[in-house]
């Protein structure tokens, strides 16, 4: 097997000892736990750890992946300059991950130092990474690392980023730990950091239980109602981490689990133990999604089946779709919008905002061949990722011009921003996207104007089909 431990680690800085003086010694459990934890990644055989961790620079649907040349950091922030941490950063890893991921759908940015200037991050080690590290090297870690950023994406595709990890080993013959940072809820108490959250501690009983069996399955398929309200730092690192034992047999065992400053600490170990495809989590996804694919296009509007019809005939080097003969309201004019989804995450969206072509459906036809190739966001579609995707029209009122904020409504207007000869464009109803602040500075970002500038404001309502 590549994947030769996975596990679970807390990241209170408070536990370190040299951080929380008196204070560390009421986490006497976590900390021994983390030491074991150390131990176990070392008897393994592991050449490689790779850590997954909330605290990295985020980005929203996308997983990033440290990619400087040495992996640094200290608890300075916390008091302990004097502890300081350098590892080897496993490129040749982390290369195959990017690459395994790619063929998954799963979106991966390498955080280099142009990205760190662009953006104004720091990839310094964060204490998602520092804390559990002071540990694991006393129980005898002195390994290569790579230093992953959890996402805010679905479920299925933080699952995948482990199917991902495991690949890359397979492929290069490494053996790899992959260990999930994440502190459990931060509200089980009234003077918790979190302030007091009331499923807090029924979401940490729920996850210490499905995880102890283990019942993998059972952690994907949580209310996410409950975990949205737990105040919790670690279930998407986790869910990313559980990926790597897909069809495997695992031994799992908790090691410890307190909070004795209102936050869940759990330390917990999942040794693979051969395969078993039994426990396979994907394969009932993949049937999941082949079906929720098979029921939407049987339903699909007239628009969206040109869109994709469109799409797979270009890729498959086909002839075009005939669309002379559509329906009478389709053959007005109007600005159109495709948008293609791949497992719930957006693979392309093109659209024009004034009419381009003689009628809506050529203008759909035109943009779903721009939505699925010519996106500069992503790469082209190929023809291996068809059967994945989910396809939306939205056809364009005329826009109008507004005065004020107030006239705005992001679940029911699109709205354009423009200054000068720049524009950005934000469709409504967008997941994500609930105010009209968040709204308007997305359309601002996409047409490269500055929040200090003015602009023009326009909105626009659109009627969307799927």
């Amino acid at each position: 097997m590549s994947i030769v431990y996975c596990g679970i680690c807390p990241h209170p800085p408070i536990a370190v000892p040299e951080v929380g003086r008196e204070e560390s010694k009421k986490v006497v459990a976590t900390q021994q736990a983390l030491v074991e934890l150390g131990r176990r990644v070392k008897q393994s055989g592991a050449e490689t750890v790779v850590i997954i961790s909330p605290h990295a620079p985020l980005f929203r649907d996308v997983i990033a992946i440290n990619r400087v040349p040495e992996l640094i950091g200290d608890l300075a922030s916390f008091r302990a300059g004097e502890l300081k941490f350098r590892l080897n950063n496993d490129q040749l890893l982390a290369d195959s991950i990017n690459g395994q991921a790619a063929g998954l759908g799963i979106d991966i940015l390498d955080l280099n130092e142009d990205i760190e200037e662009i953006y104004d991050i720091n990839l310094d080690l964060d204490h998602g990474v520092t804390v559990p590290l002071y540990f694991l090297q006393k129980g005898g870690v002195d390994l290569p690392f790579v230093h992953v950023s959890m996402a805010i994406a679905p479920v299925e595709k933080l699952y995948l980023f482990g199917l991902a990890v495991r690949r890359a080993a397979e492929s290069l013959g490494r053996k790899v730990a992959l260990l999930a940072s994440g502190d459990l809820s931060h509200g089980l108490t009234k003077d918790a950091p979190g302030g007091y959250l009331p499923r807090g501690k029924e979401f940490d009983e729920e996850l210490v239980r499905l995880l102890s069996i283990p019942d993998i399955e059972g952690v994907l398929k949580m209310d996410q109602s409950l975990v949205q309200l737990a105040g919790e730092c670690g279930y998407r690192s986790i869910v990313m981490m559980l990926g790597a034992l897909d069809g495997y047999g695992v031994k799992a065992e908790i090691l410890s689990y307190e909070g004795p400053f209102g936050v869940g600490y759990m330390v917990a170990s999942l040794e693979p133990s051969g395969e078993n495809m039994a426990q396979s989590i994907l394969a009932k996804m993949e049937d999941e999604q082949k079906n929720k694919i098979a029921l939407r296009r049987a339903e699909e509007s007239f628009l969206v089946r040109v869109a994709r019809e469109t799409l797979e005939r270009h890729v498959k080097g086909e002839p075009p779709v005939d669309v002379s003969g559509v329906p009478d309201e389709f053959k007005k004019r109007a600005g159109v919008f495709v948008s293609i989804k791949k497992r719930g995450s957006l693979r392309g969206c093109i659209g024009t905002i004034t009419p381009t072509k003689r009628s809506i459906a050529e203008e759909v036809a035109a943009n779903a061949i721009s939505a699925g190739i010519n996106d500069p966001r992503f790469q082209p579609v190929g023809q291996e990722e068809l059967a994945d995707l989910e396809y939306s029209v939205d056809v364009l009122q005329p826009p109008r011009p507004v005065k004020s904020y107030d006239e705005l409504d992001p679940k029911k207007y699109g709205v354009i921003v423009r200054t000068g000869l720049r524009s950005g464009l934000l469709l409504p109803n967008l997941e994500g996207v609930d105010t009209v602040e968040e709204q308007v500075s997305i359309a601002r970002q996409k047409a490269g104007i500055k929040e200090y500038e003015q602009a023009e404001l326009e909105r626009f309502e659109v009627t969307r089909y799927k």
